[in-house]
């Protein structure tokens, strides 16, 4: 063995030059390449993972952070209630005036305003018996079953207040019978704006998407 040998390695390694042969660990760059790559992606899934927590519990203002775009809901309001259509007009409905006061001359007075309003007028005169000083109201307003929902509706714009009854009968004629509580028709005016809701087209359903 040569004076040069390192002391215990028994003559594996010989030593012919004057110096002793550096001895270096295998390199491990491979390892810790790999170490920092593995230790990049794990912080990666943390940092998504946590996005994902935050989206949940905010509700997901920001629709591109799951990577999908936000679901959207189409909802259509209920519509408001249909107003009735294809009424009578005033010309086409007969009205006879009954009055179940005690005050003289209503029954024409107001027939004749009718009149003017466009509306005919059939018997005039004192109210039956059955309605004689019975009606506490404006007016009581009386029809066929098919007259609820139409020419009732027409007649009661120009009384406000009235109710409005169907007594059985099977003619197309109307009966107003002028109670107590009477001081006069609705004005013109009145009368007319309500005739106009009254028969303006129903309102359409809307039809509204949320995201």
């Amino acid at each position: 063995m040569s004076m040069l040998t390192p002391p215990g390695m028994g003559g594996q390694y010989r030593i012919t030059g004057g110096k002793y042969p550096r001895m270096r660990p295998p390199r491990r760059r491979g390892r810790r390449v790999a170490a920092v790559v593995a230790s990049v992606a794990v912080l990666g899934l943390i940092g998504w993972g946590t996005l994902q927590l935050i989206d949940v519990f905010t509700g997901g203002d920001n629709p591109t952070v799951t990577g999908r775009t936000a679901d959207c809901r189409t909802k259509t309001e209920a519509a408001p209630a249909v107003q009735v259509r294809n009424l009578p007009k005033p010309g086409r409905i007969t009205v006879n005036v009954y009055n179940a006061t005690q005050r003289t001359g209503l029954a024409k007075k107001t027939a004749d305003e009718l009149k003017k309003r466009g509306f005919r007028i059939g018997a005039v005169g004192n109210a039956a018996k059955q309605y004689d000083r019975k009606v506490k109201g404006t007016g009581l307003l009386l029809g066929s079953p098919a007259a609820q929902d139409t020419s009732l509706r027409v007649l009661g714009t120009q009384l406000a207040g009235a109710r409005s009854r169907a007594d059985g009968r099977k003619g197309a004629d109307l009966d107003l019978i002028i109670g107590d509580g009477f001081s006069g028709l609705t004005r013109q005016t009145a009368a007319d704006q309500a005739l106009t809701a009254l028969t303006a087209p129903a309102p359409t359903a809307v039809t509204k998407k949320s995201c």
